[in-house]
């Protein structure tokens, strides 16, 4: 499958404000606040998609994460980018919807930084995804509670954005708001 990855990230201020353009290795190492997003799909089962990154990836390589996830490039919205990143990584689609943003700052695993504005976007998908193993090794389906109890017993497992989302945004993925509206999605 041929694709375009950004090679450069949006630089955006605390309030999502674009402040500028930046080389994607640049602004990891750098530590650069910047917009990127990650996409959660669920089954009708209420379990998440979860994606092993692949070894190669330039951070995070072999650690478990939710579906997809990215940065959108110059002039994509963030569903747009979703969108097409949820086809690159795991070659399905589904209707997504943003649900909240947060920013985040950690270390990474080879000296890079993540400092990043995140938007987290969801969707609902019983399709069998059909793996990039460019980009991801495997996938399996979980539910939330047990992602979170997985995350304590082996938290070297998971990425670090994944694990910030389960333990600060755990009870905003299982609200009734959320639910109702995931569940008149197509599946």
């Amino acid at each position: 499958m041929n694709y375009l990855k950004p090679n450069k990230v949006i630089l955006v201020d605390e309030n999502d404000q674009q402040v500028g353009h930046m080389e994607k290795l640049e602004a990891h190492t750098k530590g650069l606040l910047h917009r990127a997003f990650s996409v959660f799909v669920f089954n009708s089962k209420n379990e998440l998609m979860l994606q092993r990154r692949a070894f190669g990836k330039y951070h995070s390589e072999g650690l478990w994460t939710n579906t997809c996830c990215s940065h959108p490039m110059d002039g994509e919205t963030i569903i747009e980018a979703g969108h097409r990143r949820l086809i690159e990584e795991m070659g399905f689609d589904c209707e997504l919807n943003e649900m909240f943003k947060f920013i985040y700052r950690a270390n990474l695993d080879n000296g890079l930084i993540e400092h990043e504005l995140d938007h987290v976007i969801t969707g609902l998908s019983d399709k069998t995804p059909h793996i990039n193993t460019n980009e991801v090794m495997s996938f399996k389906w979980m539910t939330l509670e047990n992602i979170k109890n997985e995350i304590k017993l082996h938290p070297n497992d998971y990425t670090v954005w994944f694990k910030i989302i389960i333990e600060e945004h755990y009870e905003t993925l299982l609200s009734p708001q959320y639910n109702e509206s995931i569940q008149k999605r197509d599946i």
